[in-house]
């Protein structure tokens, strides 16, 4: 039986079966064949299968699909080779220690933990604070941790999540959110709030940037009812560089965070939870629990390391880029595609899309041929997902190169001549 895997058209090899218990039978070379199909298949993502009318054309690939999609460079790949490592599901992993002290420093928490991915760092970190199943979780209704990551905080923990419209900034309607903390209290009807999350930079606005003021005011109104307030900080670096303040400033205003490793810094795997040392203690019991517990996880680690080192000199100039590209694209002034330069405040762009599907433009701009490596002189695929009916988002990342900018701004022209006024 084969498997047709979601969003590509390549078939899945068969795994062999055992059907004998002797290497001498022939199972052994056939699985190991067997395995050495399979690791040569890949799935096809969305919107990189196919080339359109140009499929004998050579064509540049600029990948603005998610800044997931970086691929380790020279100095984290002999980071990574070279890692001391140790236990650190025993705590015995020494690069892995050296990443959670700087980590704890870097944003002025007690504590911070280890974990495999920003996904379970989040449901750690509700988990953590919502030890009472039934406990409300509110949040926005376009949030990471709302639409993307399966319901796990009820799935898995039994906390009840209750999402609130997200204004224009990412933000929450403060108001609203007092209104929200206060219906459960002494009511024997409602679940009581114990939570509230809040996602900086907020992915489903286009990397907007929470003001500090404004985690201030929630933080403020959160202690004032005896709830706590969690930050997804995947892209929590991205927002310290476009505020151009440490990151424990934005921290301060938190009772817990968590940091992806795996976006802007580039690392191809890793995340941190940061908190007070007790709830690091429980956070450590959580994972464990959750399978998240690793190994020679110092290999990770020192990715990380580089990723974090790095920092200033690449968050910095991904934001540029994005810049460069949404002014490219609003000078261009089609009537098909438009961006509020407003907005762009890191290293994402929202384009509005008017007159065709956002599906079809993405195919338009994936398509190469004959007539733009004329017209253009190179023949370019870029790469990206819609993001609603009327919307697709680009996303830089340290894989996209100034120059590769350009290419993208032009690839984007062409496609637009084509379309017609």
């Amino acid at each position: 039986m084969s498997v047709k895997p979601r969003g590509g058209n390549r078939v899945a090899p068969r795994h062999p079966r055992w059907e004998g218990s002797g290497w001498g039978s022939g199972v052994a070379p056939a699985m190991l064949r067997g395995l050495a199909q399979a690791a040569g298949w890949r799935p096809v993502a969305l919107w990189t299968r196919g080339s359109g009318s140009g499929a004998g054309v050579p064509a540049h690939v600029v990948d603005l699909r998610s800044d997931t999609v970086t691929k380790p460079g020279p100095a984290m790949r002999r980071a990574m080779a070279e890692a001391v490592v140790g236990d650190d599901d025993y705590g015995e992993d020494p690069t892995v220690r050296e990443l959670q002290e700087k980590a704890a420093k870097l944003l002025g928490v007690d504590q911070t933990l280890f974990v495999p991915t920003n996904t379970m760092a989040n449901l750690i970190s509700v988990m953590c604070h919502c030890q009472r199943r039934g406990s409300q979780l509110l949040l926005g209704q376009e949030c990471h941790l709302h639409v993307y990551e399966q319901g796990g905080v009820a799935q898995i923990a039994g906390v009840h999540s209750h999402p609130l419209p997200d204004l224009p900034h990412g933000t929450l309607d403060l108001a609203e959110l007092e209104r929200m903390v206060t219906r459960g209290l002494g009511s024997p009807y409602h679940p009581v709030c114990e939570l509230i999350c809040l996602e900086n930079t907020h992915s489903s606005s286009g990397g907007r940037v929470l003001p500090i003021d404004y985690l201030r005011q929630v933080h403020l109104l959160a202690r004032s009812y005896g709830v706590r307030v969690h930050l997804d900080g995947a892209r929590l670096m991205n927002a310290a560089v476009a505020l151009q303040v440490p990151p424990a400033r934005i921290v301060e205003h938190c009772d817990s965070v968590s940091l992806c490793f795996s976006k802007g810094l580039g690392a191809p795997a890793g995340a941190l939870v940061g908190g007070p040392k007790d709830f690091i203690e429980e956070a450590w019991r959580l994972r464990k629990a959750l399978g998240g517990g690793m190994r020679q996880s110092g290999v990770l680690a020192a990715a990380a390391l580089v990723g974090l080192a790095d920092v200033e000199k690449v968050l910095p100039r991904d934001h540029q880029n994005a810049w460069r590209f949404a002014k490219g694209l609003q000078e261009l002034a089609s009537p098909v595609c438009s961006v509020d330069l407003a907005a762009v405040e890191t290293n994402m762009v929202m384009v509005r899309v008017d007159g065709l599907p956002p599906e079809e433009l993405c195919r338009r701009l994936q398509a190469v041929s004959a007539d733009e490596m004329a017209q253009t002189g190179h023949a370019v695929r870029v790469l990206l997902f819609p993001w609603s009916e009327r919307s697709v988002r680009a996303v830089w990342h340290r894989d996209v190169s100034a120059q590769d900018t350009e290419l993208a701004l032009k690839k984007w022209g062409f496609v637009l001549r084509q379309l017609g006024p």
